[in-house]
């Protein structure tokens, strides 16, 4: 760790909004990554094509609710700036033997990163990937979701394992 100081507490303490009006603005891309484990036979199903369901096609409303969640992520998470994404782009892709991996690519022109818009994109999807298939089992689990990459900052991040 590079940086010792919480960037979101003021001096006394308190939570902070983070000032960026001095920092320059730059292209900044981050993609983040959930793993939703479904079970081998909701994956069979799934690889049959995009599982209908009551709700609608699975991976379509997924990406959907994806791109909606990074989309308004300053209104859930307290303290980050509420941003104008140039895009979002969110995909799911299957992982054998019973899982599915979604990532969420987050894109802004600003004086601020959007990590926390890919990693609340990808989150959202999975979210709604587990809603949307919980009538075929309870035991589906989301897991690892995390930053995989992130550019255009005071300093870049490229996760070892992507």
């Amino acid at each position: 760790m590079s940086d010792s100081k919480l960037t979101h507490l003021n001096a006394a303490g308190q939570p902070a909004m983070v000032d960026v009006g001095l920092k320059a603005v730059t292209r900044r891309v981050a993609r983040a990554r959930s793993r939703v484990v479904l079970g081998a036979d909701i994956l069979a199903l799934v690889q049959q094509g995009d599982l209908p369901t009551r709700k609608g096609p699975v991976f379509q409303t997924a990406i959907l609710a994806g791109v909606m969640g990074a989309k308004r992520t300053a209104d859930l998470i307290p303290l980050c700036h509420p941003l104008g994404l140039d895009d979002c782009q969110i995909t799911i892709e299957v992982a054998p033997p019973d899982a599915v991996v979604i990532e969420c690519t987050a894109v802004v022109t600003g004086k601020t990163g959007v990590e926390m818009e890919a990693l609340t994109g990808a989150s959202v999807a999975a979210l709604t990937v587990y809603d949307m298939c919980k009538a075929l089992s309870h035991d589906i689990v989301i897991e690892q979701t995390r930053l995989i990459s992130k550019t255009g900052g005071k300093r870049d991040f490229h996760h070892l394992d992507a």
